[in-house]
């Protein structure tokens, strides 16, 4: 079904449980909150996905987002950790978990165009209007979520 192989399967169920964790910390929160039972799911999550990845990409560009996507949780669920960071790690950590999840839905959004329905997706070129309209709505609302979490969290200190 959608042309998906079964480690493929594995990398799109092991990663899609993170889209509606980080959309409930997201409404809830303002961010993805890494110390509490929603942020560990959305890490594992995460880690399924960018880990497979390496296993299913068809375009040397995935190999980047997963490896990328790797090294921005591991910073973002890190940095709390690290006693030198101060105060700059609550905003590096949001950062970094805001970027993540933006990866993570560029490519969703690019592949659910381009397979469903099945067997006539949405979108069957790379340069679509629809997908390429699609990835700059995701740009600009990373840019208007990173704003107003840095925002909130610069009026908010703790």
């Amino acid at each position: 079904m959608f042309g998906i192989s079964p480690i493929g399967w594995v990398h799109t169920l092991g990663s899609l449980p993170a889209i509606p964790v980080a959309a409930y910390m997201f409404a809830r929160h303002g961010r993805i909150v890494p110390r509490s039972v929603p942020g560990a799911v959305y890490f594992a999550s995460m880690l399924i996905g960018a880990s497979t990845v390496f296993l299913v990409a068809h375009q040397p560009v995935s190999v980047g987002i997963g490896a990328v996507t790797i090294l921005l949780l591991l910073a973002g669920y890190g940095i709390g950790w690290a006693p030198a960071a101060g105060r700059t790690s609550r905003y590096v950590e949001t950062v970094c978990l805001s970027i993540s999840a933006f990866l993570l839905m560029v490519p969703t959004v690019s592949e659910i165009l381009r397979r469903v329905p099945d067997g006539h997706p949405l979108v069957t070129d790379l340069k679509s209007p629809l997908l390429l309209g699609a990835q700059g709505a995701l740009a600009v609302l990373l840019v208007i979520g990173l704003t107003a979490q840095i925002v909130h969290l610069a009026r908010h200190r703790q």
